[in-house]
């Protein structure tokens, strides 16, 4: 164990899971949150968020963690991450005020040779005009992505860093902690690296752009999307890497949030944001695409139709509902009795008054007039489709994600429409 003690200030998602990785490499931590009751929570080892292999991490470190509810705690740390989740409203627009809250709390109590990183993600200009005389400050790029947060904090591709002087080293504290993740590290000025930010996730929504609108196209010419994926990824331009897997637009809050950010700053510079508005625009349509085919196949036809519903989350392996497509077509389906079910969120997520949730996949289709798998869990995969089948008034299913083996489907007596090709 090093004798080196970071502090973490803000335990929801990003703060816990980069303490976590932290923690397991032997970091001693102080983990900060100015609300006791959650910190009661985290130390009877209740956590607020739902991300594989996060409880084991924390339980294997927990002689390394301790939680607390008094900030001058941190006094003991030479460097301190403020990490709180940034909410985004409707409008994929951030709400800055907890952070800044955590900033100057931790800034109050951190002593002059002590290193302040903010993790959280923030806008362009955010940590210059937070800077202030006698206090060392970082700004650190997060990748950490939903499902995949603690293998992510593990095991990141590199360090972005943002730094009042790139050109001068970092404190010392600060790079034995990040050299022991044996990544690179890019030193950059602060704008660079939160811009930094929002360009990955420019590129990530133009990928994902991109396969939904060819995806759509191949839906009406008879071509099959997981043909042509593999020559994309082939060509080194691409790269296997790349987010070509069609999905119902672009859910979560991170990828609207950088949206909004970017027609807001072309707003104001007067620069053009014309391919960014086109984005949003075709997420929008690509997400509407499971209550389009339910109204053509089974609403526009059926007296009194039933729907089952697989999946409220926006992704598997995540508690979280945010730009949910399921929750979008829910609030869609509101004339329309529904029978939802989730393996972690409840049936009270939905914003539909004729929503019963039920126990199981096999309950919620139940006498329904179609089946419409709107999260890919992984359970979902295993279902006994023969048993689903029997449980279905009709047998339509939408397997967006494709969840279902199209051949058991078929064996199942199934009708299994998805993205990227034809019925």
């Amino acid at each position: 164990m090093t004798s080196e003690v970071i502090g973490y200030a803000g335990m929801t998602h990003l703060g816990l899971n980069s303490a976590a990785a932290a923690a397991d490499k032997g970091f001693g931590l102080v983990c900060y949150d100015p609300d006791p009751l959650l910190i009661a929570a985290l130390e009877r080892g209740e956590l607020p968020v739902v991300e594989p292999d996060l409880p084991e991490l924390l339980e294997k470190n927990a002689r390394r963690i301790r939680f607390t509810a008094d900030p001058d705690e941190l006094a003991s740390c030479g460097m301190v991450y403020v990490a709180p989740d940034v909410p985004t409203d409707d409008h994929g627009q951030s709400d800055l005020g907890r952070i800044d809250a955590l900033i100057s709390q931790v800034d109050a109590v951190l002593r002059p040779d002590a290193v302040m990183v903010i993790l959280s993600q923030v806008p362009p200009g955010f940590t210059r005009g937070r800077l202030r005389a006698g206090r060392t400050l970082y700004y650190q790029v997060e990748t950490l992505i939903f499902g995949r947060a603690v293998e992510r904090a593990l095991y990141p591709e590199r360090f972005i860093v943002g730094c009042a002087e790139p050109r001068q080293p970092l404190p010392p504290v600060f790079a034995r902690f990040l050299a022991s993740f044996g990544c690179p590290i890019l030193p950059m000025r602060y704008e660079s690296a939160e811009l930094a930010k929002i360009s990955i996730n420019m590129c990530l929504v133009a990928s994902v752009g991109v396969a939904n609108t060819m995806a759509e196209l191949c839906e009406q010419t008879g071509a099959d999307w997981s043909e042509i994926v593999p020559a994309l990824k082939l060509d080194k331009r691409i790269g296997q890497y790349s987010y070509l897997a069609p999905g119902l637009g672009i859910a979560g809050g991170n990828l609207e949030r950088d949206l909004a950010t970017v027609c807001n700053f072309a707003d104001r510079y007067g620069t053009d944001a014309g391919v960014v508005r086109a984005w949003v625009a075709n997420s929008r349509h690509r997400r509407d695409w499971a209550l389009r085919t339910l109204y053509r196949e089974v609403l526009s036809r059926t007296d009194d139709p039933v729907i089952a519903v697989l999946g409220l989350a926006y992704k598997q392996d995540t508690h979280s509902t945010k730009n949910s497509p399921s929750i979008a077509l829910l609030e869609n389906l509101k004339p329309f009795r529904v029978r939802v079910f989730d393996p972690v969120v409840p049936a009270t997520a939905a914003p539909n008054p004729r929503c019963h949730g039920a126990a199981s996949e096999r309950e919620a289709c139940e006498g329904a007039d179609a089946l419409a798998i709107m999260t890919p869990w992984g359970q979902f995969s295993k279902l006994d489709l023969g048993a689903i089948a029997a449980k279905l008034r009709g047998k339509l299913v939408l397997d967006p994600y494709c969840v279902l083996n199209a051949a058991e489907c078929r064996k199942a007596g199934l009708r299994r429409l998805t993205l990227g090709v034809q019925d």
